[in-house]
């Protein structure tokens, strides 16, 4: 039903709405979307990228693929599968997305690129834009590397991936004590080279 409650939506609506241009095309615009009504329907994202709902695993790449197009986190930290006439709570263990690859774009050195590719397509390009960032358990001291692919959605790195990126670190300017990656002019710690 409508945010009004009198009318039925049709799934073919909801799609048009959400994706006119199909799910390749621009990304639809959920921050301008305001809908009144709002549910918590068991749907989740699990640390692995996996999508649950009620408990399945949601098995239809396309339909994943749909939702991670239309997801919003909030100024309250939650993060929704939002329509123009719903939101639904996306209960997400880690990050919504897995950064699957890393590529170097142009010449090692400060103004290299570092394209992150995640496991639902998205490619990102670490800079200003879409930092990476690293936690540390402070117990394990196991680090949680992330990038941010967009409006405070995040993808955690792949073990492959940050291999890859240490393979790529070094010291910044000089210091021996924190190790790092450049993409476009800036430097991102990875952690302390120790």
């Amino acid at each position: 039903m409508k945010s009004d409650g009198k009318s039925v939506i049709s799934l073919d609506e909801v799609l048009a709405a959400i994706a006119p241009d199909g799910i390749d095309g621009p990304l639809p615009p959920v921050h301008l979307w305001t809908p009144e009504r709002s549910a918590d329907i068991q749907m989740e994202i699990r640390a692995d990228g996996s999508w649950w709902h009620e408990g399945s695993r949601i098995k239809r790449e396309r339909l994943v693929k749909l939702f991670s197009r239309i997801l919003r986190k909030d100024p309250d930290g939650q993060i929704y599968l939002v329509t123009p006439y719903e939101k639904v709570i996306v209960h997400v263990e880690d990050a919504p997305f897995i950064a699957v690859r890393v590529d170097r774009v142009g010449e090692p050195g400060r103004a290299q690129g570092l394209a992150f590719t995640t496991n639902l397509g998205d490619v990102v390009l670490a800079g200003d834009a879409h930092p990476i960032r690293v936690e540390t358990d402070p117990e394990a001291l196991e680090p949680s590397p992330y990038v941010l692919v967009r409006d405070g959605l995040e993808a955690k790195l792949s073990r492959p991936v940050f291999y890859e990126l240490a393979e790529m670190a070094e010291a910044y300017e000089g210091s021996a004590e924190q190790l790092g990656v450049w993409s476009q002019e800036q430097f991102f710690e990875l952690g302390p080279a120790a």
